[in-house]
């Protein structure tokens, strides 16, 4: 009797886990959310000119690009994933409340180094901890819903965020987004942190529960699939990331003051497809296998910044934006359940996932 109600609480906790998990992804897609394209627009309505605002993004990317490593390596060995996501959450808030208050270069600057800093470690943090309380079997379909709630989060806050912008000032949005961060960090005290497995969050076997074997660093860089992977990715970020805030850009000129509903509208029909696709994608990559649907994923950005340089009809770039929906789908879910394909056993999960542009929330839109 007593074996039977401890299993009837465990599964109880278990699901409370799963849902608190949910709203954990939907909440930080919506904090991140500020950082998207509405960025842009604000800077743009400030008087930044194309030039500036290039120079910022590309602070941001660098400096994300600097700290995925050490951020890898602090997710591996961290034994409190969840004082992690609540610290870059916090961090996070703050930069999006200087953002909104300030327009001065060097507090923006400031503000492009927060961003990359908490984009490389947000992300990476949310997946260990999923891949630490359902394990490797069960992780494809978790990663579809971890998808589908994130922008079904993106959805809402970037139809909010418009009328924001729209009927106050794009200003306001900043500290609507930075506000975020309060229910994100109660879905995040909802999850039990005695229930994340260690083991599994980094890639080790189940039965390393406190201190698991990893594998040398070296193992990374000898696999020569993580390379190609790598080199993957990396060409797509590299062809996605500048396209939204360029076409965003655009629609101020071309638009004026119903950009920031035009901005809206391309965030939110790309968040429906995935909202729509993720699922399914956890689902099919376990009987297609990942290679098809990658290269699906891939092959659609090509084709939208073609169709992007053909107009400016702001109808006919939201249709074209419906294929950046079907890459996040198809790219979200994949990029770390085949990180964690490739480094099953190893330990080194998150290391791994450092290494790979774009993984988990950090693609979030």
């Amino acid at each position: 009797m007593l074996a039977r109600s401890r299993i009837s609480r465990d599964a109880g906790l278990a699901v409370e886990n799963l849902k608190a998990l949910d709203w954990l992804n939907f909440f930080l897609a919506a904090l991140l959310m500020g950082f998207g394209p509405f960025a842009a627009v604000h800077l743009a309505e400030s008087g930044w000119t194309p030039a500036s605002i290039g120079a910022v993004l590309t602070i941001s990317g660098l400096t994300g690009l600097v700290t995925q490593v050490p951020a890898g390596e602090l997710i591996d060995v961290i034994g409190s994933k969840r004082a992690l996501v609540g610290t870059a959450a916090a961090a996070t808030a703050l930069a999006l409340t200087i953002f909104g208050l300030r327009s001065d270069y060097t507090s923006i600057t400031g503000v492009a180094i927060i961003q990359g800093i908490v984009g490389s470690v947000l992300g990476p943090s949310v997946a260990a901890i999923s891949l630490g309380l359902v394990g490797h079997d069960a992780l494809a379909e978790r990663l579809g819903r971890n998808q589908r709630f994130a922008s079904i989060g993106g959805l809402s806050a970037a139809a909010i965020m418009g009328a924001i912008g729209y009927l106050l000032s794009t200003r306001d949005i900043f500290l609507v987004a930075a506000a975020l961060a309060i229910p994100l960090l109660w879905a995040l005290v909802r999850i039990h942190g005695a229930d994340i497995h260690f083991g599994r969050s980094c890639g080790a076997p189940d039965h390393h529960a406190t201190k698991p074997n990893r594998v040398s660093r070296q193992y990374l860089f000898k696999d020569v699939r993580f390379p190609v992977f790598v080199t993957c990715l990396f060409l797509f970020q590299l062809a996605n990331a500048a396209i939204l805030p360029q076409v965003s850009q655009s629609l101020v000129h071309a638009e004026g003051h119903v950009a920031s509903l035009a901005t809206s509208a391309l965030i939110v029909v790309p968040q429906i497809v995935v909202a729509v696709l993720a699922p399914w994608t956890g689902r099919t990559a376990a009987t297609w296998g990942r290679r098809p649907l990658l290269l699906l994923g891939l092959a659609a950005v090509p084709i939208r910044s073609g169709l992007f340089a053909l107009t400016t009809d702001p109808t006919l770039l939201v249709v074209t934006q419906m294929l950046d929906g079907f890459s996040g789908a198809t790219l979200g879910v994949l990029t770390t359940l085949i990180v964690a394909d490739l480094t099953n056993g190893t330990g080194r999960f998150n290391l791994a996932q450092a290494r790979f542009p774009g993984s988990a929330l950090r693609s979030a839109r």
